[in-house]
């Protein structure tokens, strides 16, 4: 008899010809994924400083991902390079189809860095589901979950992103806030586009709050003593009004007030009444300013000044307004004039008046002009590009007027031009220099993720020219786009978003405290007081003072990412952001 051979046994799943030898290895990749999604969310949204950290980890899990699965996943290798190829190729078909926010966003790296933790966990998944099955259902499966999770970018879009990097997104088809004010002033106005409404009674004496961080650009309040007793005497809203996007602050004279503000295709400077928060006067340039990270809009403040407004907007033109009519004196295309191209972030420089002459900075290079006729008249050396306002000062007895850039500071004679003294220290510029009573220059760099710090400059006009000495950097005051003041021996400022205060000697920090978010603030010197408008719309008073971090009041003025600079004229405190603007009026001291 013939014996009957005994029943092969049904090969396993791990031994399909189209696994390999073995089973997928797996553990490695879901430890990375739950890592990533760690990193990348949940430490963020316990600690939000924490955003650009929790990035560019979710980034390092997403590399290690790859590595897994290319190497040591033990998936065939026709998967493992046809994941990752159709992960890429998805990417890029998504691009294509994306609103233009999420396709510009992060400088167009928005997509594919927000991205990498939702196809790192399509990719696991498909591997972890399918690990039992054929290879068939495994890749129609990871080929649908790369499609899922790049499907949902195109219902997205991204009202830009926080001071820390985290984006404002919304529904694709929901409204701007922009869209939504241009309709509702579609069914409320209709005045001729570019005609000013009414004329404002602007009188020839100092203004309140002549332009960008005050008259001397220092953000500092002179003269003005408030009731810093919220509790008992809080601010009260004299007026709310929605406004166009654009991260422009305020001039402000007798009754009235400027800002600058995008409406659709319109850039547009506008003169409100002060009492009441309504339109004075409008002019409107149509020209229109948009990059995903920060919106739309101009991001200049005009400055006031002989009767006139000068502005600048975001794609270069410098007008010179009639203060009392919005009426075009005279107009200049800088960026032209200065050969200059439009910065990624747009231009952001304020005008200065100096004397008889205009300054504005053209992305890091200077340009003057004829205040009464617009006529260029001297073009400043060019150092790299930059979004810091030229800032006049008076060093050694020599007025100058003083520029921050990507290359570092330089110093020229506002008359002409020439260059008085340079000081190279390279890294991201977009806050003033600071003055120290003894004449020496305070300069910041900085950046999403730190930057470098501050740096104490000795400027002293010897026989054979000037000399610059550096007298201490510290990192331990680290604005962005965050503006500082002096008071007392110390500065105060933002170190990334979290207040901070140094003492000028040495560059040592006193004291550090108070999360605001990327905000801005003012100094009320008379009473050693810090105004504090925060990005979330909070204003706070904080003691300025050295010895600790202490809070005094805090109250909730607006909604929405706020950037602005806020004012104090008298006893009214104006903010604003890219979607509202009030004004409030708060108590003084002693009455």
């Amino acid at each position: 008899m013939t014996p009957i051979p005994a029943t092969s046994p049904a090969p396993s799943v791990s031994a399909h010809p189209a696994f390999g030898s073995a089973p997928l290895r797996l553990w490695p990749g879901v430890i990375l994924v739950l890592l990533q999604w760690v990193l990348r969310f949940v430490v963020p949204f316990l600690f939000p400083p924490a955003l650009i950290f929790g990035v560019l980890g979710g980034l390092a899990c997403g590399l290690g991902i790859i590595v897994w699965w290319l190497f040591f996943s033990r998936a065939p290798w026709i998967e493992r390079i046809g994941a990752l190829g159709v992960m890429v190729l998805a990417v890029i078909a998504t691009l294509r189809v994306v609103h233009p926010s999420i396709a510009g966003g992060m400088m167009g790296l928005m997509l594919p860095f927000s991205a990498v933790p939702v196809l790192s966990l399509a990719l696991v998944v498909a591997a972890v589901a399918t690990r039992r099955r054929g290879p068939g259902l495994r890749r129609a499966m990871l080929i649908g979950g790369v499609v899922a999770a790049c499907g949902v970018f195109t219902l997205l879009r991204t009202d830009g992103i926080t001071g820390d990097g985290g984006s404002d997104l919304h529904w694709r088809w929901t409204k701007t806030h922009e869209e939504r004010l241009l309709a509702e002033r579609a069914d409320k106005e209709s005045a001729a586009r570019g005609a000013p409404t009414q004329t404002a009674k602007v009188a020839n004496k100092a203004a309140a709050w002549s332009g960008f961080r005050g008259p001397n650009r220092d953000g500092i309040v002179r003269g003005v003593r408030i009731n810093p007793d919220w509790a008992k005497s809080p601010p009260v809203e004299i007026w709310r009004r929605a406004v166009g996007p654009g991260w422009s602050s305020f001039a402000v004279h007798d009754d009235v007030l400027y800002t600058q503000e995008q409406l659709g295709e319109d850039e547009v400077v506008t003169c409100y009444k002060l009492a009441t928060g309504e339109p004075a006067w409008r002019h409107r340039d149509a020209v229109r300013f948009y990059e995903s990270n920060a919106g739309a809009g101009p991001r200049a403040t005009p400055t006031l000044s002989g009767g006139r407004i000068y502005t600048f907007g975001a794609t270069g033109l410098l007008n010179a307004l009639d203060a009392s009519t919005g009426a075009v004196i005279w107009s200049r295309n800088v960026a032209t004039d200065r050969h200059a191209s439009v910065p990624t972030w747009g231009f952001a420089s304020s005008p200065l008046v100096v004397d008889d002459t205009v300054v504005v900075a053209a992305g890091g290079k200077l340009v003057a002009y004829a205040a009464a006729t617009g006529k260029p008249r001297w073009f400043g050396p060019a150092h790299g590009g930059g979004y810091s306002s030229p800032h006049q000062a008076t060093i050694g007895g020599v007025p100058q007027v003083l520029l921050l850039s990507t290359a570092g500071a330089t110093s020229v004679a506002p008359a002409s031009g020439k260059v008085l003294w340079e000081h190279a220290w390279t890294g991201t510029t977009i806050v003033q220099p600071m003055m120290t009573p003894e004449g020496d220059v305070l300069i910041s760099t900085g950046g999403p993720s730190g930057g470098l710090g501050t740096r104490r400059l000795a400027v002293v006009q010897r026989a054979g020219g000037w000399s610059v000495e550096e007298r201490w950097t510290s990192r331990a005051l680290k604005p962005y786009f965050n503006d500082c003041v002096v008071h007392k021996g110390h500065a105060f400022g933002f170190d990334g978003s979290v207040l901070a205060c140094i003492d000028l000697k040495d560059g040592e920090r006193t004291w550090k405290g108070g999360r605001y978010g990327n905000g801005q603030l003012v100094l009320l010197a008379d009473q050693d007081l810090l105004l504090v408008l925060s990005e979330h719309g909070e204003v706070a008073l904080v003691a300025a003072t050295a010895g600790e971090f202490k809070e005094l009041a805090r109250f909730p003025a607006i909604k929405g990412k706020t950037w602005n600079h806020p004012v104090l004229a008298g006893d009214v405190l104006l903010v604003r952001n890219a979607e509202e603007m009030a004004a409030f009026r708060v108590s003084l001291a002693g009455l």
